[in-house]
C-alpha cells in the first residue's frame, strides 16, 4: 500500500487539549519569542474531549484557614506511600496556589464561594484539611470551557481530529524531530516537525472491565513513549476510583464516577445486607484513600454470593434528599438517567479504573530524556507515587501544563533549527498503522472485551504474582490475535474500526507493562496490592519501577526513591513553627 505523508513545520507542538495541553499553549505563547508558531493537535475536538472536562470533584489547593502548602505536600507524600518524586510533589502543591488565582483572575473561571466571598473548599478523602475548590460537581467543565475560550481567541494553530501515532526521533536518537499523525477526517498521514513538543495526551486505563474515561482514551501517549525508548516509572500503579456507577452491561454509563465528594459529605457504603463495612478495613471508614476504599468494596464483592448483585451500594438519603440534590446536581441527574435515585435511595457501585499514576520520567520542569520532548499531566509519572489524592489530578495537569509552556518558551530560544527525522522510524510507524488494512477483517471489539476481562481478573484491584504472569500470557495471545485481525480499508476517512484497532494496539502495549511492573514490585503500596506480598516493605529503602523497551524487549528495573525534602518518619511544617524541617527545594 503506497502512502503519502504530508509534511508541516511549526515551532512548538502540543499534543492534547486537556488542562495540561491548553495551559501549555497559553503559557508558551506568553513566554516564547514573538513570532513563534504554536500548534495544538488533539485526537478529538478542542474543549470537547479529554479527561479534564470530566472532572467532577475539584481542585486541591492550600488557601489558608489553617491549611498550608507544607500540609498539602505531606498529605500528597503520605497518600502516595512515600513513592512520589518529592520535588514534583512540592511544585504541585506550591504552584496550585498560583494556578487557582490564574484560573479565576485571568482565565475567567468561577468557583463556588462561601457567604463571605471566599472560595468554598470541600472535604476529600485522605486529606487533613478541606482544600478542594470546586464548581458544584462539574468543576472540569468550568475549567475547560474557560480555557477553550482563551485558546480559541489566540493565534494558535489547531489540528483537530488528528491522532498522534508516533514520536519520531532524529537519526542519532538524541532528540525528537516531530510527531506522525493520522488526520482522522481524511485518513491521510501528516508529519509535523517541531523544535519543542509537549505531550499531554492523558491516560485512560480503559483496558479494564470497569473504567471511567471514554473509550477513545487508550494510553496512546505512553505507548508512543515506550516505542521511542523512553523510561516509564510506576507503571503498576493504576488507580481505581471506589465508586463507579454500575448500571449494567447495556450502557456506557457503567463505570462512570460518582465523585469522592459524596463520601466526603457523609455518604455511606453498604454491603448486600445493608450494613456499613468500611470501618472493618480502615479507621477513617468511607473517607479513607481511594486505594483502601476500592479494596474494601472489592473484598465485599468477593464475599457476596448473590448473582443478582455485583457491586456494593452508596447511600446519601440520611443527609436529606433535598440537600443532596442541591449539593450534587450533576450526580443526581447522572444516576436518574440510569434509573437510580441518589438523593433518596441507594446506588450500586463498583471500583472503576480511573487514573494512571505511572508515566514518562520527567524532571520538575517537564523535560524528558529525549531532547525537545516535554510531558505533563497524566502522561507524566512521579508526582503522585502509588496513589493520587482526589483533587490533585486537575491541579497536576494545570500546574505542569503551565510549567511546560514556560519551559518550552525559554528552551526554544536556544534551538536555532528544526531537526530532520529518522526516516526509517517514520516508515516503521506508518507500516505499523496500516498493517490491519492488509489483513482480513475481524472482530476488534471482541478482543477488547477479552483484554478488559483479563486485566480486571489478573491485574486489577488486588493481584498476585501468579495472576499477573497469567495476565501476560493472556495479553500476548490477544496481541497475536490482534495482529491477525484486520479492518476494512476501503474508506479511511473517519474509519472508526481502524481507530479501534489502533486503540487496542496501544492498550495491549501498556497492559503488558502494567503486569510486568506489577510482578517486579514485591510489596503492596497504594494502588498496587499483592495478596502474596501484602506488606508495604521498608519505607526507608523505597524504590520505584522503571520500564523501557531495549532492542524491542520490555525490561523492568528498580530505582531508589530520593527523599529530597523529607524522609519517612519526618514531617515538614510551615516556616516559623517549631521543629520545622528546612526543605532543599
Amino acid at each position: 500500500m503506497k502512502v503519502q505523508i504530508e509534511r508541516l513545520d511549526t515551532d512548538i507542538l502540543i499534543l492534547g487539549s486537556g488542562g495540561a495541553g491548553l495551559f501549555a499553549a497559553l503559557h508558551a505563547q506568553e513566554s516564547a519569542p514573538p513570532g513563534t508558531r504554536i500548534t495544538l493537535a488533539v485526537k478529538g475536538l478542542i474543549g470537547k474531549c479529554g479527561c479534564t472536562r470530566m472532572v467532577q470533584g475539584g481542585y486541591n489547593v492550600a488557601l489558608g484557614g489553617g491549611d498550608t502548602v507544607e500540609r498539602h505536600f505531606m498529605d500528597t507524600i503520605n497518600g502516595g506511600k512515600w513513592l512520589p518524586n518529592q520535588d514534583m510533589a512540592w511544585r504541585l502543591c506550591e504552584q496550585a496556589v498560583v494556578r487557582i488565582r490564574e484560573l479565576e483572575n485571568e482565565i475567567g473561571c468561577y468557583f463556588d464561594r462561601n457567604p463571605d466571598g471566599t472560595l468554598h473548599q470541600k472535604a476529600f478523602a485522605g486529606q487533613t484539611a478541606d482544600r478542594t475548590v470546586h464548581k458544584g460537581d462539574l468543576t472540569g467543565i468550568e475549567i475547560i470551557n474557560r480555557l477553550m475560550e482563551q485558546v480559541l481567541s489566540r493565534p494558535i494553530e489547531k489540528l483537530q481530529e488528528h491522532r498522534a501515532i508516533g514520536l519520531i526521533p532524529t537519526k542519532d536518537g538524541a532528540a525528537l524531530a516531530g510527531v506522525l499523525f493520522i488526520d482522522m477526517r481524511t485518513g491521510g498521514f501528516r508529519f509535523v516537525r517541531a523544535k519543542c513538543v509537549m505531550m499531554g495526551t492523558g491516560g485512560g486505563p480503559t483496558m479494564y472491565k470497569y473504567h471511567t474515561p471514554s473509550g477513545d482514551k487508550t494510553m496512546d501517549g505512553l505507548a508512543m513513549a515506550l516505542r521511542v525508548g523512553l523510561p516509564l516509572r510506576d507503571m503498576e500503579m493504576v488507580q481505581f476510583h471506589p465508586t463507579g456507577l454500575l448500571a449494567g452491561d447495556h450502557t456506557r454509563m457503567t463505570g462512570t464516577v460518582l465523585e469522592e465528594g459524596l463520601r466526603g459529605a457523609g455518604g455511606q457504603l453498604l454491603n448486600a445486607r445493608g450494613n456499613r463495612f468500611m470501618f472493618e478495613y480502615d479507621s477513617r471508614g468511607e473517607r479513607a484513600t481511594r486505594d483502601v476504599v476500592s479494596r474494601g468494596i472489592y473484598s465485599e464483592m468477593r464475599k457476596n454470593n448473590d448473582p443478582a448483585q455485583i457491586g456494593m451500594f452508596i447511600s446519601m438519603s440520611h443527609l436529606g434528599p433535598d440537600n443532596v440534590r442541591k449539593k450534587f446536581p450533576g450526580m443526581v441527574k447522572r444516576c436518574a438517567d440510569s434509573g437510580f435515585d441518589l438523593a433518596a435511595g441507594k446506588v450500586e457501585v463498583v471500583p472503576t479504573a480511573h487514573y494512571f499514576m505511572g508515566g514518562v520520567i520527567v524532571d520538575p520542569d517537564t523535560r524528558t530524556a529525549l531532547h525537545g520532548l516535554y510531558v505533563a499531566g497524566e502522561d507524566a509519572g512521579g508526582a503522585h507515587g502509588s496513589n493520587r489524592l482526589g483533587g490533585n489530578g486537575v491541579a497536576n495537569s494545570t500546574v505542569f501544563g503551565g510549567v511546560a509552556g514556560d519551559t518550552m518558551g525559554v528552551d526554544i530560544r536556544t534551538m536555532k533549527a528544526l531537526r530532520d527525522p529518522d526516516e526509517s522510524v517514520l516508515a516503521a510507524e506508518v507500516g505499523r498503522a496500516i498493517h490491519p488494512l492488509a489483513v482480513k477483517p475481524g472482530n476488534v471489539q471482541a478482543l477488547r472485551h477479552n483484554l478488559q476481562e483479563a486485566m480486571w481478573e489478573d491485574a486489577g484491584v488486588t493481584r498476585t504474582g501468579f495472576g499477573m504472569k497469567r495476565a501476560l500470557n493472556r495479553i500476548a495471545e490477544i496481541r497475536n490475535k490482534l495482529a491477525a485481525t484486520g479492518v476494512d480499508g476501503g474508506n479511511l476517512a473517519f474509519n472508526l474500526t481502524w481507530h479501534d484497532w489502533l486503540n487496542m494496539a496501544s492498550l495491549t502495549e501498556i497492559s503488558e507493562v502494567i503486569a510486568a511492573a506489577g510482578i517486579a514490585r514485591e510489596n503492596s503500596r497504594g494502588a498496587h496490592f499483592r495478596e502474596d506480598f501484602p506488606e508495604p516493605g521498608d519505607l526507608d529503602t523505597s524504590y520505584f519501577t522503571v520500564a523501557r523497551r531495549v532492542h524491542g524487549e520490555l525490561e523492568v528495573s528498580r530505582e531508589p526513591v530520593l527523599f529530597t525534602i523529607v524522609r519517612p518518619g519526618e514531617t515538614i511544617l510551615p516556616a516559623g513553627e517549631p521543629e520545622t524541617l528546612v526543605a532543599a527545594h
